[in-house]
Formats: structure tokens, sequence, C-alpha cells
């Protein structure tokens, strides 16, 4: 691994390091969240506007595409690779931090569906108000989902996972993205 966790700054890590690729995802989800968190009140102010249907569009097409794959990189991937690396005490660990994770996909998974709706309406052009209350809590938990992935599980990856595991879970995030893997 080329960089350690937390604090990844390069945007575009590629698949040939896949854990970097997920913590430059996890920088994509707190601008996506940074702009949620901006949309109620600017159509408090200025109704659907322009900006505000393309900021809901926009947040809409990323949970809806690379947030997806993200939490597939996660569940398909990463997570069966370091419980199959377990050993001794890390045992316990992962299967905890997994596990909780896993749970939040859920939670995030299903709360995202009426804020999902909402800014469908706002991106169609209808003039609804979306609930600053309901947008911070979604936030707000997307934010400790990432501080737990960013402290716990991706330090414990880059320490667990071989060269070859990391490369298979790099190739199986360029399968689901249809991108062909750099070291072909």
């Amino acid at each position: 691994m080329s960089k350690p966790f937390p604090g990844f700054s390069t945007p575009a890590a590629g698949p040939e390091s896949p854990l970097e690729m997920l913590a430059a995802c996890h920088e994509r989800i707190r601008h996506q969240c940074a702009t949620l968190l901006r949309l109620p009140p600017h159509l408090a102010a200025h109704g659907t506007d322009e900006k505000a249907r393309a900021a809901a569009a926009q947040v809409m097409r990323y949970f809806d595409t690379s947030g997806k794959q993200h939490h597939q990189d996660e569940e398909e991937d990463l997570f069966p690779a370091l419980i199959e690396s377990m050993t001794g005490s890390d045992a316990v660990c992962l299967r905890d931090i997994t596990q909780a994770l896993l749970t939040d996909h859920h939670v995030l998974d299903a709360e995202w569906v009426p804020l999902h709706d909402q800014l469908a309406r706002i991106a169609q052009g209808e003039n609804i108000q979306l609930a600053a209350d309901d947008v911070a809590a979604w936030v707000t938990r997307h934010e400790q989902h990432i501080q737990r992935e960013e402290n716990e599980l991706l330090p414990m990856a880059a320490r667990l996972l071989s060269a070859a595991a990391l490369e298979h879970i790099g190739r199986a995030m360029c399968a689901r993205r249809g991108l062909t893997f750099p070291r072909e």
C-alpha cells in the first residue's frame, strides 16, 4: 500500500490500490453529503431553481451508482477477504466490525429511499422542501460509518491482506464498474 489511512488525499486512486480507492471514495461521499446538507437551506431561500435541481440530481446519481458500488466492494470483496484472513484475536474483532458496518449499510440504504424520492422530485422541478433534520441525521450516520472504516477497518485490512488478496479485490472492483484492471 502506498499511503497510510486516514487522510488519503488523492481523489482518484485506482483499483490496483483498492484500499486507497475505498478511502478516496469516502472523500467523494463527504463531498456529496456536504452538497446534500446545503440543499435544504437553499430550497427554503430559492425554491427548486436550476441549482437545486442540479444538486439533487448529482447527489442521487452518486449514491445510486458509486455509493452502491462502494458498499458492494466492501460487502462482496473486502469483508469476505478479511474474514478469510482472520487469525487469533483478530477473528472476534473482525466479525464485530464487519457485522456492524454491514448493519450500517442496510440502515443507510433504507434511510436513503425517502431522501432519494424527495431528491427525485426536486430534480424534476417540483417545489418541495427537504427536511434538514432528516438530511443531517443521514449525513451524520454516514460520517460515523466512514470514521469507523477509516479508523478500524482499512488499517486492519492493510495489515492483514496479502498482495494477492488486494489484487483480487481490485479486479472485482474493476469488474463491478466495467473497467479493465490496470496491470493486465
